[in-house]
């Protein structure tokens, strides 16, 4: 046999081949006669296409075993700075188009509002068309002065960050918070003590800070105004306590407020956690006849 095996390394195979008949019709894969050249060198591509494959240890080098090699894992430091800067766009996406928290400087909007209080504005709906209603308790930026007397706080490097992000208001925008008493169209009206009467109609007002009437007998408590069409008339709900449309009526919108002003409505106290709760609308503007 080991005559044979070199006959087919040399490729002296005719000698081999009169030795051994029956091998001439042996059919090679393709259909052809194959010599033994040729198939000693189809062994030795093969064999140098199987050393490509494998060193010497016999490990693969081919493409599949960068595959095979588990990825090493990010570390956690390098993607903080993503998540955090994600998360800040996110926050300042929402503050400009959804949400955003204000915080009650004052006690103008007492019960239904205490100083400190943080409520939600839904910023949202105003974008797709929707006013203000009679009722609704609204954000809104300072439409002439109103705020020209107050303090301006001076917050610190924290309170910046909470303010850019919408955590917190900004101390530079100069807005208030009210309740819508009458919209465009409306007639609002109070004498005497009351009640405040919208379009002829009084109303229940039991959100009135307890103890104040609904209409105060000082100069610009006593009104009769008509809204025009595109403002709001405003009150707030301490009505002995709050610098409203009834003592800016020598403004130059006479007390009222641009709807294009308004910021939003408010519609959850949503700081301090015990004091958590919505802000539905009164009963009293559903009555039948308040409408034109």
């Amino acid at each position: 046999m080991e005559d044979v095996a070199d006959g087919v390394r040399s490729g002296h195979g005719g000698e081999e081949h009169r030795r051994h008949p029956v091998e001439d019709n042996v059919p090679a894969a393709d259909g052809t006669m194959t010599s033994g050249n040729a198939s000693g060198a189809d062994g030795d591509s093969t064999a140098s296409r199987g050393r490509s494959r494998t060193n010497g240890n016999g490990a693969g080098n081919g493409p599949g075993d960068s595959a095979s090699r588990p990825n090493k894992p990010r570390s956690f430091w390098k993607e903080l700075p993503i998540l955090i800067g994600i998360a800040l766009v996110l926050a300042l996406l929402i503050k400009t188009f959804l949400v955003q928290a204000f915080s009650i400087p004052s006690d103008s909007m007492q019960n239904t509002l205490q100083r400190g209080d943080r409520v939600l504005v839904d910023k949202l709906t105003p974008r797709f068309g929707s006013k203000p209603e009679r009722g609704e308790v609204v954000v809104f930026h300072d439409p002439g002065h109103w705020l020209g007397g107050e303090p301006r706080p001076e917050p610190n490097a924290a309170q910046q960050v909470l303010s850019w992000i919408g955590l917190m208001p900004s101390a530079d925008e100069k807005d208030l918070i009210k309740r819508v008493i009458g919209v465009g169209g409306d007639t609002v009206e109070c004498k005497g003590t009351g009640p405040l009467k919208v379009n002829g109609k009084a109303l229940n007002e039991p959100y009135v800070y307890p103890g104040n009437n609904p209409c105060s007998e000082d100069k610009g408590g006593q009104f009769k105004v008509e809204v025009p069409q595109g403002y709001l008339w405003v009150m707030g709900d301490h009505r002995q306590n709050s610098h409203d449309s009834r003592y800016n009526q020598d403004d130059k919108y006479h007390g009222m407020v641009p709807v294009r002003d308004v910021v939003g409505r408010a519609i959850v106290k949503a700081w301090p956690i015990d004091r958590w709760g919505t802000l539905p609308l009164p009963e009293t503007f559903d009555q039948e006849g308040l409408n034109h």
